[in-house]
């Protein structure tokens, strides 16, 4: 007999932190285990250490919705999100952060808004609606990481996807439609897949829903390896255009 599919497929991917991990491991053991619904949870392993990775195991040995994925060397986030998007089986299927900066229950917005007939949702941080908890740790980041990601969104508006406010957030969810078709094109391995995957969203006239979140700002790298992320992220906006012109989207 056929087993049905289940409602969610959540997919996190991760890379060390075995210090909080097991916190956010038991966060979304309980967030599954309160949904009505049968969900599954695809952790995908980025070539963690031997810590994480020891962690990572035993939890998916004694949860019986766990999928442990790995990778062999580290490839980076959109890899490790793309393999668990190509795994799932669910008829939603969300991605979210394994440091849990959008608490699990975030989880459900999502979820609402592709019952509601979205193919394809994405926390939006900057909507009137969404609220944020600050560390003290960040206050002096703050107006550099605020000037840079708008300067960002509104390179990625004006040239690649007009209308979405907020590309970057790392809490996405996707129909099994929507995802069986971006998910086989995207190619950027590393923090650009986000656009991309919009991009190809768009492409193929997906709709989509910018959803209000809340979500914590706890640790913010330096201003230096922020200005190193947003240069690298022009690159991957050049590489979509690139490959939407030899038509690698169609």
């Amino acid at each position: 007999m056929n087993t049905p599919a289940p409602h969610l497929s959540l997919i996190v991917p991760v890379y060390n932190g075995a210090d909080r991990l097991p916190s956010s491991l038991e966060q979304l053991r309980a967030f599954v285990e309160e949904q009505p619904y049968e969900s599954e949870l695809i952790l995908v392993d980025d070539c963690s250490n031997a810590e994480t990775r020891g962690l990572l195991e035993e939890f998916a040995r004694t949860t019986r919705f766990v999928r442990l994925i790995r990778n062999e060397e580290n490839r980076g986030k959109g890899n490790a999100v793309t393999r668990g998007m190509r795994a799932a089986v669910g008829k939603y299927r969300v991605f979210t952060d394994a440091d849990l900066a959008y608490p699990a229950s975030e989880v459900t917005r999502i979820l609402a808004d592709l019952e509601g007939g979205a193919d394809v949702a994405i926390a939006c941080r900057v909507l009137a609606e969404s609220r944020y908890l600050m560390s003290p740790t960040f206050f002096s980041y703050l107006d550099t990481r605020h000037v840079m990601s708008r300067v960002f969104n509104a390179m990625v508006r004006l040239t690649l996807i007009p209308r979405v406010l907020d590309t970057q957030a790392g809490l996405k969810g996707f129909t099994a439609h929507a995802a069986e078709i971006v998910f086989p094109r995207v190619t950027i391995p590393r923090f650009g897949f986000d656009v991309e995957a919009l991009f190809i969203a768009r492409k193929h006239e997906l709709s989509l829903a910018q959803t209000p979140v809340f979500f914590r700002y706890d640790e913010e790298p330096t201003t230096v390896r922020f200005v190193e992320d947003v240069f690298r992220m022009i690159r991957d906006l050049v590489h979509i255009r690139r490959n939407d012109w030899r038509g690698r989207y169609s």
